[in-house]
């Protein structure tokens, strides 16, 4: 750690290149860098405004300090006023925003200018809170000049009771997100007539978060919005914006259900990008099954977030996990304690379960400065404009390329140069790419993988569509090709009523209520502090098992909690303050039947299978681990009840004929299987919009529906995600990656950069690392020329 403070905003800004070296000095700190990516500065280039943009909204523009749009603003524009939806995907900080702000301030100025009516509205959607409260505030400063023409208001769960009716009844412009849209404004929609009735245009911002389970739940909830609005005679055009998206069209196309044109030429100028691979180093320390053990990713992204604050750079840490989050901020805040104690208070954690007011004070700190780093996780991601961002440090690979090129563009988003470091988790796909660069900065970034079709999402959606308005034969188009089959299921539930030509919700409860659209499954469950009674915050149902059983460690705003019991039936953890020197980490089993199967290719004498599974998990221990080191100090044993999941998986199964030639023997085939098993969910996200988390897996010496050795890998929510069949029709590419980064890995027996999985619920035993590498090089050679 630097032991020189640099009094923190004093002088000019250091370059990304100097920020780097002094990070790096030292023989140790220089060797944990594995490659440096310098992206060149880039020239803008210039257009003008399209005719129809009123020359108020070109004035209010230039009095913001920007003259002329860069080309793809205009381009963008230009569609938009013709009636086109379009999406732009240019880079962090290409003036997306201004390019579909243009025409949708432009339009309303002559809305508010009609003799009757209420004149044009525009929705805004974003994926989380923070952003569409930014974007609020960026909206009212560049329409101040335009007075009360046009009236930006946030709609969604934070909004007081009391603000809500003068929003729909004055609000021109509504940012929310899709959760109030599904829950909120469409059940209500005959409270919002007059403002659907004039609905222009639909702004989708950040449109590549929308993908998985829960893009395919805001692709439906998009198409109920369309049909709502056609009953009130608007037919609203769609502007997306993307800062990374691979074939934007097409996959803004499968979330509205509309043709969209895309707008991917990025003509904005860049300051230099340096992007350096970090790996941190072998500790003396031996893990589970004797592996050895590298330095965690999240003590390494400390020490580097307290020797950037120390210099008094602006950083954002990037932290996959709300945990990591606190524990990141909570160690830089006492190393920095240690050099000055004036900087503890300028480093925060940021993350999704906070209260509504905790979240703004951090966003107001970020912006005004006050605030030299933060530890947050993807919460502010996605689109938060915080200009005079020195660097970020990215605490794992975030799941996807999309996801690291956003997080990184967080940085310089005022034109100046910036520094990123991606900082590798003792993880398979983590150590492939800081030994693979090419396979970040030579590659596009993913598609967009999403399924409006998984039944699981749309049997909810038409319930809530027939709720909203009575449910047509000539609705199914709109809802897609597996709307009319699910009819039937759906009456026999008695969730819908056929009456005449038209199917009815009739039910008492709020159809919108049958479905949590970010795929979560349940009540989040509440952390409430044992003897005061106080909320500190929620965890999402699905990781309440894994996150807040008894005994589990939970960290808060730098606090840290025991808890001493998870009342399932009420959906409560409460928890004690305590200071226990250690974390904790769930362990499971899990069981999987097949019970269909969709696609089978054959690979040698081996099967590669698509189809659908029902996986049986439950909870069953958790280990308690030192902080620094993640040495395991004990496990105990826990009562949950088992959960199921219907879902869809691949599967691969191999011959005895096959293991006999890959020198595998019964004694190693149990361990082989299981690392194949574990390094190749560690790698699927390479290949698909998911996270290791997304995803689940099963390896079975011999499956009772096979009656072969068999390895599954599954989607991690209900019905299904589309990763599952993406790992499917990449399978050769997925498993020779596989194959490459075990094989690659410098260990003797594996470790955690292989073939060791964190969430392994037997103990990361029994593995075979040589048998692995040898099982799918026999498996890869029965590949069919066509895959």
């Amino acid at each position: 750690m630097a032991s020189n403070p640099v009094p923190p905003d004093a002088g000019a800004r250091p370059s990304p290149g100097m920020i780097l070296e002094r990070l790096a000095r030292g023989a140790t700190r220089a060797a944990r860098i594995t490659h440096t990516e310098h992206l060149p500065p880039r020239i803008g280039s210039h257009a003008d405004w399209p005719e129809q943009i009123r020359p108020e909204v070109i004035d209010a523009i230039r009095s913001a300090g920007i003259d002329r749009p860069w080309a793809h603003q205009a381009r963008t524009s230009e569609h938009a006023l013709r009636g086109e939806s379009v999406v732009v995907a240019t880079g962090t900080a290409s003036g997306k925003s201004l390019a579909y702000l243009a025409p949708v301030l432009s339009t309303l100025l002559d809305g508010s200018e009609a003799p009757n009516g209420r004149g044009a509205t525009a929705l805004y959607l974003a994926p989380t809170k923070a952003l569409a409260a930014d974007q609020r505030r960026a909206v009212r400063e560049l329409a101040a000049p335009l007075g009360t023409a046009v009236r930006p208001a946030v709609y969604d769960g934070d909004t007081p009771v009391e603000e809500r009716e003068w929003v729909r009844q004055y609000g021109n412009y509504v940012l929310t997100n899709p959760d109030m849209l599904h829950r909120g404004i469409l059940p209500a929609h005959p409270r919002w007539s007059s403002f659907l009735r004039a609905l222009r245009y639909v702004v989708i911002d950040e449109c590549h978060s929308y993908r998985g389970v829960f893009g395919s739940h805001v692709a439906q909830v998009i198409r109920r919005l369309r049909r709502v609005c056609a009953r009130y005679g608007s037919e609203p055009v769609f502007l997306l914006a993307s800062a990374t998206a691979a074939e934007p069209a097409e996959a803004a196309t499968r979330l509205t259900g509309l043709p969209v044109v895309e707008i991917t030429e990025d003509t904005s100028p860049r300051g230099e990008l340096v992007f350096a691979l970090w790996e941190p180093p072998l500790t003396e320390l031996h893990g589970e099954q004797g592996a050895p053990v590298r330095r965690t990713a999240t003590a390494e992204t400390a020490d580097l977030l307290t020797d950037l604050a120390v210099q008094g750079v602006r950083t954002v840490a990037f932290v996959r996990s709300r945990r990591g989050a606190e524990l990141i901020a909570l160690i830089a805040q006492e190393r920095l304690a240690e050099v000055d104690r004036s900087l503890p208070g300028r480093v925060a954690a940021y993350r999704g379960g906070y209260l509504p007011e905790e979240r703004r004070a951090l966003e107001r700190a970020l912006h005004s400065g006050d605030l030299l780093g933060l530890a947050a996780t993807t919460a502010l991601e996605l689109g938060v404009d915080v200009s005079g961002l020195d660097a970020v440090v990215i605490a794992g690979y975030p799941g996807t390329r999309a996801s690291l090129w956003q997080q990184a563009g967080r940085a310089g988003r005022s034109g100046q140069g910036a520094l990123a470091v991606l900082v590798a988790r003792d993880d398979p796909l983590d150590t492939y790419l800081v030994h693979h660069p090419e396979a970040l900065f030579d590659q596009p970034v993913e598609s967009t993988v999403l399924d409006p079709d998984n039944p699981y999402v749309l049997a909810p959606h038409l319930c809530a569509a027939a709720s909203e308005l009575p449910l047509t034969e000539a609705d199914f188009a709109l809802f897609g090709p597996a709307a009319a089959g699910l009819m039937p299921q759906l009456e026999a539930a008695n969730l819908l009523r056929r009456r005449a030509r038209a199917w009815h919700w009739t039910r008492r409860e709020r159809a919108a209520d049958l479905t949590d659209i970010r795929g979560q499954g349940g009540s989040p469950v509440q952390v409430v502090e044992d003897g005061t009674g106080r909320l500190l915050g929620t965890v999402d149902a699905a990781a309440a098992h894994t996150a807040v059983h008894d005994g589990a460690v939970h960290l808060h705003q730098g606090r840290t909690y025991v808890v001493r019991h998870l009342d399932l039936a009420d959906n409560v953890a409460l928890v004690e303050e305590a200071h226990p020197p250690y974390s904790t980490t769930a362990r499971d089993t899990t069981a999987i039947a097949v019970l269909e199967t969709d696609t089978e290719i054959p690979w040698g004498d081996g099967r590669l299978c698509f189809g659908s599974v029902e996986v049986t998990n439950q909870v069953v221990s958790f280990l308690r681990r030192k902080l620094i080191t993640g040495e395991v100090l004990g496990e105990t044993k826990l009562d949950l009840p088992p959960r199921t999941l219907r879902t869809r998986a691949v599967w691969w199964t191999v011959t005895e004929d096959q293991l006999d030639a890959a020198r595998v023997n019964p004694e190693q085939l149990g361990g082989a299987l299981h690392a194949a098993e574990h390094a190749s969910i560690g790698m699927l996200p390479l290949f698909a919009t998911c996270d290791r988390w997304d995803i689940g897996g099963v390896s079975v010496p011999l499956h009772p529906d096979t009656l072969l050795p068999t390895v599954f890998v599954y989607d991690g929510h209900p019905g299904g995600a589309g990763f599952a069949e993406r790992a499917f029709h990449t399978a050769a590419d997925w498993l020779t990656a596989t194959r490459d980064a075990i094989a690659s890995c410098e260990c003797e027996a594996g470790c955690p950069s292989c073939i060791q999985s964190p969430k392994c619920g037997n103990g990361n035993d029994p593995l075979h690392k040589r048998g692995a590498i040898r099982l799918l090089g026999e498996l890869l050679r029965g590949v069919p020329e066509q895959a």
